[in-house]
């Protein structure tokens, strides 16, 4: 479904819930959304109990043109990425941003990983409930709090969930599918961001630019590396 479907969506009649749901019951706003999802950056998040990593393939630009800034920081000991709409995905970023920074004034302390992500979950839902465009992007967040290293993964729905391995974007079923089949919970950190690599690698078949991110029980603090990543 192509997004100039957005634009014959209101309300008609008795029939005010016509033009939400498709078959079956989807709402179609959302399926568009993630259709966006699923032709954005292949995109990958992987955690042990001493770390995560967040990785994110950087797609080729016109000449002169420099690429969008896909790894990002929200907070010392969080950050974030993204696939979709890089406008949806960086509205997304500031979103999250500015509720870190809220929670740390009134709180004076760090947010937690957790709340953070139930709080752009919500946010995304609202999109849902009317008559407009929901943000086509899936974020992926990835931090350190009091329960230890965190990841997440919310999609345009506002659907959130937990877990050790995520893969959105452009053939992420391949991406995801080599994670499971070689994840391990004791890898060092040079091996997750090997696989992260050969994932994304796999499912694009081709040697891709890649930015990674890092966050770690030895210090807690996330930081982009250095530089971006040939697989």
């Amino acid at each position: 479904m192509s997004d100039n479907s957005f634009t014959n969506v209101g309300f008609s009649g008795n029939n005010r819930y016509s033009s939400y749901y498709g078959p079956g019951g989807r709402l179609i706003f959302v399926d568009s959304a993630l259709e966006a999802v699923n032709k954005g950056s292949t995109t990958i998040g992987i955690k042990t109990p001493n770390f995560a990593i967040i990785s994110s393939q950087i797609k080729p630009t016109r000449p002169l043109v420099e690429p969008s800034e896909k790894i990002f920081s929200i907070d010392d000991h969080v950050g974030a990425t993204g696939s979709g709409y890089i406008g949806d995905i960086l509205q997304l970023i500031d979103e999250i941003r500015l509720h870190a920074q809220k929670h740390s004034v009134s709180f004076e302390t760090p947010i937690e990983i957790g709340s953070l992500a139930r709080h752009i979950s919500s946010y995304l839902h609202t999109f849902t409930i009317y008559s407009v465009r929901p943000q086509a992007a899936s974020i992926l967040i990835a931090g350190k709090d009091q329960t230890g290293i965190q990841l997440y993964q919310i999609d345009p729905s506002g659907t959130y969930f937990k877990g050790s391995a995520f893969a959105i974007g452009q053939s992420s079923e391949i991406a995801l599918e080599v994670i499971q089949q070689e994840y391990k919970e004791n890898m060092s950190v040079e091996q997750a961001i090997q696989l992260s690599n050969n994932a994304i690698e796999k499912a694009l078949a081709e040697k891709p630019l890649i930015a990674t991110g890092l966050i770690s029980l030895v210090d807690g603090k996330f930081k982009k590396l250095e530089a971006p990543i040939m697989s």
